[in-house]
């Protein structure tokens, strides 16, 4: 490498450890300024695969955190899930209630459907009055509330009078406006490409 190359990389080199310096000084300044804990109200939505997926791998976090987390699953139920199996391994800190019976369209019967929301919604509501749990999942319950399985303003009721260092994770495509804008912190699942409509079906480890 001649001189003037050598001249230029270290000028280079210079101005991005400057530009890093500055960049490092202003994220610690925002970051000081953050000082408040509270319990989350958290909604993962959208079209695209990755709602539940996210939410168990915050539950994941909690449990390497010495947290007890319950999760409650509106729709799943007789499936064996790889999730079960995890946390199945971890009784002290996760209490794991598929508590669904399959889609709509695969029971057709409203009524029933009702009744096992609303099974699945009283467990919701025991966990997020038991002070033993930092964490609580409600994974699909999206779906309880588009079909009007349960009622809303009940659920956001009781999401909004909720322990306040309680962190609560609602799952399931079509949020309801009210819910997301009740809540902390809202992630809209974008389907980019889905390997079921190439004629791929659901596969052990990643869907299920």
């Amino acid at each position: 490498m001649s001189l003037d190359s050598e001249d230029a990389a270290s000028a280079i080199e210079a101005r991005h450890t400057e530009k890093m310096r500055k960049k490092q000084a202003a994220q610690a300044r925002i970051v000081a300024g953050k000082t408040r804990e509270k319990g989350l109200l958290i909604v993962h939505t959208g079209k695209g695969k990755g709602k539940t997926s996210a939410a168990l791998g915050m539950v994941v976090r909690a449990i390497g955190h010495g947290m007890k987390v319950g999760v409650v699953q509106f729709v799943k139920g007789a499936m064996q899930t790889g999730e079960a199996r995890v946390f199945a391994a971890f009784p002290d800190n996760v209490e794991f209630k598929p508590m669904g019976e399959g889609f709509t369209w695969d029971t057709q019967d409203r009524a029933r459907d009702i009744a096992a929301a609303r099974r699945a919604w009283d467990e919701v509501q025991r966990m997020i009055a038991d002070p033993a749990y930092h964490m609580v999942l409600a994974d699909e319950m999206n779906i309880a509330l588009r079909y009007e399985y349960l009622p809303l303003d009940e659920v956001l009721a009781v999401l909004a009078a909720k322990p306040e260092r309680k962190h609560v994770i609602v799952t399931g495509r079509n949020a309801p406006e009210a819910l997301i804008d009740a809540a902390d912190l809202v992630t809209d699942m974008t389907m980019v490409k889905h390997p079921f409509r190439a004629g791929v079906k659901a596969q052990a480890g990643i869907e299920f």
